[in-house]
């Protein structure tokens, strides 16, 4: 009986098997962005093109409004005489000199700045105690301009070497201490509970957790706050100095000579560049893991 049945269903003709092409819906295929739709990466080597290509383009619009007379070389040199200017300044000046103290003066200043407000930033942005105490004075000093404290500096310390890097400590260590406490502050607060709940103790939270989280926060921090400090140490050495870059300029200033007066800045922003690529490149390689 059940075998008679069977018999008399219809028979139903197997369906062609549909193409590969309509299997997948055609809004399943993503669209192709744009090179320049919103927030759309764009490659290695397309970066390093645009960003020599705004450099081409404004060494030839210098070179237009110096060589073609529209700018007076009183006011603008252009950057034949500005290379003529630099090449001079080494040969017979001695200029590595004043950019060895400038970059002294730099480093010196910023890492000093840096080994204090580091560990002070850290207390703040931890313990809200910490941050309730110190933060008022801090934020009130961080709008003070370093410049303002020159006269004094040069009253307590004179002109030596010791003025110059004050200034720079002083520009520098109020905005990292604030800036790291903000950073380390942010933390997640899972990751908190979390470590909190696998049996961790304050100090643990603080040296497994904390500070982990916030070390590539910090180490950008550090990369930002030096290239502030190239501002500081030229408003250093424009007042009562006798050598770097700073020097150079004013006695460039005084004589007119605004082909060195460029070339100084030119040095000033490629030693800025070369060592704001190469904290990158360290942050890079210390936490590659905070870019996953």
């Amino acid at each position: 009986m059940q075998a008679s049945s069977s018999k008399a269903l219809p028979q139903v003709a197997p369906r062609a098997a549909a193409p590969a092409s309509a299997a997948t819906p055609q809004a399943a295929v993503p669209a192709r962005r744009r090179s320049l739709a919103p927030l759309e990466p764009v490659s290695g080597r397309a970066r390093v093109l645009l960003g020599l290509g705004f450099f081409v383009a404004f060494v030839l619009v210098w070179s237009v409004a110096t060589l073609g007379g529209f700018v007076p070389p009183t006011f603008l040199a252009s950057p034949v005489t500005m290379l003529k200017e630099g090449w001079m300044l080494f040969a017979e000046f001695g200029f590595i000199g004043d950019v060895g103290m400038t970059v002294w003066r730099v480093f010196g200043g910023f890492l000093l700045a840096a080994v204090l407000a580091v560990p002070l930033g850290i207390a703040m942005g931890t313990w809200k105690a910490v941050e309730a105490f110190f933060e008022p004075f801090v934020s009130f000093c961080r709008y003070l301009p370093a410049s303002a404290f020159i006269p004094l500096l040069i009253l307590w310390a004179g002109l030596g070497e010791m003025q110059k890097l004050l200034v720079i400590f002083i520009g520098s260590f109020f905005q990292i201490v604030l800036m790291v406490a903000v950073t380390v502050g942010g933390a997640r607060r899972d990751l908190v509970e979390a470590a909190y709940t696998l049996g961790a103790k304050s100090r643990g939270i603080v040296a497994r957790v904390l500070i982990p989280g916030a070390a590539p926060g910090i180490a950008e921090t550090l990369r930002l706050v030096l290239g502030w400090a190239w501002t500081y140490v030229i408003v250093a050495e424009l007042i009562g100095s006798s050598s770097g870059i700073g020097h150079m300029i004013t006695d460039s200033q005084a004589l007119l000579n605004t082909g060195q007066i460029i070339f100084g800045i030119i040095v000033i922003g490629v030693i800025g560049l070369v060592s704001d690529f190469a904290f990158k490149a360290l942050n890079r390689r210390m936490f590659a893991w905070a870019a996953l």
